[in-house]
């Protein structure tokens, strides 16, 4: 194992391991106010009937001011009180309007909720409301999900803006099946229960009345589940041989079944990258892996169940390429790609699909995370022959960001694994594998393999696609692809 794009022919530009390798508004003008003052007049003399003496006076004189007498003003101190009021009120009354029409803007025209590549947008209540309004579904695609470890139901709820648990009242393997169906997988195992613990944001209760449609449209809120709340397995996964007690520290052969997720994708019959059954027809690789002269399905084939990639194990074709339309080829973000197959795998003792991590699962510093692969064992070696994995502990993004590592590089669609030390990594021909760990008896995706800087240098882990950030985008691929 020693790391990345990890395509074993790809010249890596940083040593790019390449097989280790998501408003103007109308001003309103204020109403002119009537003068409330009429001009002031000056009085007009009359002419008198009686005539009178008319002094004859010298031009050359001034003429003495007359001193008129003030006349009554209309401006009075109880008239200005009434214009000031009248003034204010109309004012305020203006101010309404236009916070009025303000919220009205960002509540109705705004962009609530965005739809995917299409740029289309849709309000924050019509989000999994059981009926899709964006073009490509992505409304409605990511609704009902399965919550830690245990596997507990919840659906996502817009009048309430949260994902709440969904109670076992009237619930059957009829319903779970198709919640299944629903959430993109073609398999189905059982529904459960358990206790319902206090949730403050409430429960889902079926709406007995609504036969059809998706679960979000046929439930509403309750505080009250006496029954307890379902938990849902689509599928079997995460089945191992593999003892964790015995960690590997410095990569060594893997026995058959240790990691029966395991596949060698071949290019023409020659192996180019890893993979991952995540079901019986989909394999997660990394979007690296099938681009530019990779990008056809059609020389592709998939080995499963053995441990060497030239010989042994079962071959299946492949009916379609899906890679992550948002990838960046020069930042490796958002690197993930599906490979849907021609037909099912059959699922042994030794060909087992690996879990995908459920929501609220949360990968901590320094946990054990397990890499495979038949990649390189030194720098620029040739891949290996036989199946290889190493333990490596999960690095924070914080540390992945410092300058001396990979100085900001790292995304949320991304996430670190190995040692700052270096000696232990993933290489050349691992691109596209899985990054896996065990919790609660299972083994569950953390990552698929994309990049690093070498092959187990110092300050330079490995990086690997972030599965849990990535999910929505997956299952939208399942449910899509069929």
């Amino acid at each position: 194992m020693a790391g990345r794009d990890y395509r074993w022919n790809s010249p890596p530009p940083y040593y790019e391991n390449r097989g280790f390798q998501q408003d103007n508004i109308n001003g309103f003008s204020r109403p002119v106010q009537p003068n409330l003052y009429e001009a002031f007049q000056p009085p007009r003399p009359h002419p008198s009937p009686v005539p009178h003496y008319i002094p004859q006076v010298s031009t050359i004189h001034s003429v003495p001011a007359v001193n008129h007498t003030k006349s009554q003003s209309w401006c009075t101190p109880r008239r200005k009180k009434i214009a000031c009021i009248a003034t204010a009120t109309t004012l305020v009354l203006a101010l309404l309007i236009v916070g009025a029409v303000l919220c009205w803007y960002f509540v109705t025209m705004s962009c609530q909720r965005r739809c995917g590549t299409s740029g289309s947008c849709v309000r924050s209540y019509e989000w999994c409301d059981g009926v899709a309004q964006c073009p490509g579904g992505e409304d409605e695609s990511y609704c009902v999900r399965t919550y830690g470890p245990g596997f507990q139901l919840q659906a996502y709820i817009a009048a309430a803006s949260a994902w709440l648990p969904v109670c076992s009242d009237n619930w059957g393997d009829t319903l779970g099946r198709r919640v299944c169906q629903d959430m993109g997988y073609s398999t189905y195992v059982r529904s459960g229960s358990v206790g319902a613990s206090d949730s403050a944001e409430g429960y889902l209760r079926l709406n007995t009345s609504v036969a059809e449609g998706k679960l979000q449209s046929r439930v509403y809120k309750s505080f009250v589940c006496t029954s307890g709340v379902v938990t849902l397995r689509c599928i079997e996964c995460g089945s191992s041989t593999k003892n964790v007690g015995n960690r590997i520290v410095g990569g060594s052969q893997a026995s058959l079944g240790d990691w029966p997720w395991q596949v060698s994708l071949q290019f023409n019959e020659r192996h180019i990258c890893g993979g991952s059954i995540i079901t019986p027809n989909y394999i997660l690789t990394a979007a690296h892996c099938v681009e530019g002269v990779y990008s056809s399905p059609y020389p592709w084939t998939v080995y499963v169940g053995s441990l060497y990639k030239s010989t042994g194990g079962t071959r299946y074709s492949v009916k379609s390429l899906i890679g992550h339309q948002n990838y960046d080829t020069k930042t490796k973000n958002n690197d993930i790609a599906l490979m849907r197959l021609k037909s099912p795998i059959t699922l042994t003792s030794t060909v087992q699909p690996v879990c995908l991590p459920n929501a609220g699962m949360l990968w901590t510093s320094g946990q054990s995370c397990w890499t495979s692969g038949w990649g390189a064992t030194i720098e620029g070696g040739t891949s290996s022959g036989v199946l290889n994995a190493a333990m490596v502990p999960l690095i924070d993004s914080d540390t992945c960001n410092r300058a001396v590592v990979y100085n900001g590089a790292v995304t949320a669609t991304m996430i670190c694994a190995g040692y700052l030390r270096g000696g232990i990594d993933s290489c050349q021909g691992d691109s596209g594998g899985p990054l896996v760990t065990k919790t609660s008896s299972l083994w569950w995706l953390v990552g698929d393999t994309s990049w690093g800087t070498g092959c187990a240098n110092m300050n330079k882990p490995g990086v690997y696609g972030n599965i849990t950030e990535l999910l929505p985008w997956i299952f939208l691929q399942m449910q899509t692809n069929g």
